[in-house]
């Protein structure tokens, strides 16, 4: 049976923390899940997965079998919302004779958990329990002790580590003592799906679009849903003098996707959601035998899709580190350096890209804005300038600069 100097506790089972805990099992360490909730939870968050983390699960076997189910995106646009034009077109294509997926799958993060943990988990050495909350950790000589509560009663769970996967908001983060560093943006966003397909009203859309507007910007994704016609993901900022109850209320909504597309009738709106968001790292991404990844370690705006990604990064390169230290085939002194690998990936690529990501579409400077949109087309337009462009967006830059910190 694992002991404690084996076995690791992932927290929190969204997609950073399954994938995270089926690398580990790949690689021979046994693990235990905790997610609070009752079941995978169906949310409608991250929703595209880069080419360079369709390459890291391929490695695990999952690319092939999630892809049926998701929407191959090869290309993506920046608009200008203000006269209708097509700015840019970004072809990953043009990446083909580098990268295995030269193209963004949209698949749904809450589909990914649920592969996951249908196909590998609930096995002994590969054990997910929801309805399982973690309440305490005490680090020991040799391992970690954790405090959880179940609708059983109370236990607790000796093990060698812990890996934080439990959000922005994360439980193992605080009980940890870690700071989480950075700032809360004073407008939130909106996201809103419908089934009505937007390409009729514009069929120059692509599956991921940004819309760059001095008043109100926008993204605009297609997801699959659970119908065969797919979903339409726009996400919209929301000022700070508008509440919650009035931006989800039903004319609100319908008045801000008329407003963005003008159409005949009511728009048939699948569900809508309101969020703040933040731009935070946390000071360490290792304490001791408690590790993070994920939201937990790193959070950002949603402009770019980078979140889930560079999450999921942040599991692989952890795992490996984390199973050699466990074998005894590496000191611990490894896991400082996941910290410092991954958090120079968070703060240079995944921070610093997403800030500039909301700051184009936002603009309001006239001029500013042309010579944005100018520099983008010239980016678009030239084939090493445009691949260069994507390699950055697609992490593998990220990838390739974290590696080389020691």
């Amino acid at each position: 049976m694992p002991t404690e100097s084996t076995r690791v506790l992932v927290v929190g089972a969204g997609p950073v923390g399954m994938v995270c805990a089926l690398a580990l099992n790949r690689l021979g360490v046994p693990v235990t899940v905790l997610e609070s909730e009752p079941a995978p939870v169906r949310d409608q968050r991250a929703a595209s997965i880069h080419p360079s983390t369709l390459e890291m699960l391929d490695d695990l076997g999952v690319t092939e079998k999630i892809r049926p189910h998701g929407l191959v995106s090869s290309t993506y646009r920046f608009h200008d919302r203000q006269t209708g034009d097509v700015v840019a077109e970004f072809d990953l294509g043009r990446l083909a004779d580098e990268v295995r997926f030269p193209y963004v799958l949209q698949y749904e993060q809450y589909k990914l958990t649920a592969a996951i943990a249908a196909e590998y988990a609930d096995e002994s050495d590969f054990d997910v329990r929801f309805s399982h909350t973690l309440t305490g950790l005490t680090e020991t000589a040799s391992g970690v002790e954790a405090e959880i509560t179940s609708p059983a009663g109370a236990e607790r769970l000796r093990v060698a580590y812990v890996v934080g996967c439990d959000g922005g908001r994360s439980t193992v983060r605080k009980l940890a003592g870690i700071d989480f560093e950075g700032f809360t943006y004073p407008e939130r966003f909106i996201k809103i799906a419908t089934s009505f397909d937007l390409r009729t009203v514009r069929p120059e859309l692509s599956f991921r679009n940004y819309f760059s507007d001095p008043a109100e910007w926008a993204n605009v994704f297609k997801v699959r849903g659970e119908s065969p016609g797919g979903l339409w993901r726009v996400i919209l900022p929301i000022g700070a003098d508008e509440d919650d109850a009035t931006a989800l209320s039903p004319e609100r909504v319908e008045q801000r996707l008329q407003k963005f597309l003008p159409k005949t009738g009511p728009y048939d709106v699948e569900y809508r959601d309101v969020y703040g968001v933040n731009q935070r790292v946390a000071a360490t991404f290792r304490q001791g035998r408690i590790l993070l990844a994920g939201d937990s370690a790193h959070v950002n705006n949603p402009i770019g899709g980078m979140g889930m990604n560079g999450g999921i990064h942040d599991a692989i390169n952890l795992t490996e580190k984390l199973a050699k230290v466990i074998a005894g085939a590496a000191a611990d002194d490894v896991l400082d350096l996941y910290s410092r690998q991954r958090r120079h990936a968070a703060v240079n690529y995944v921070q610093a890209q997403t800030i500039a990501n909301k700051r184009l579409l936002e603009e309001r400077d006239p001029e500013v804005r042309r010579q944005n949109f100018d520099a983008l087309r010239r980016t678009a337009e030239n084939f090493d300038t445009a691949r260069a462009y994507m390699r950055r967006a697609a992490l593998f830059d990220s990838l390739h600069d974290a590696a080389a910190v020691t």
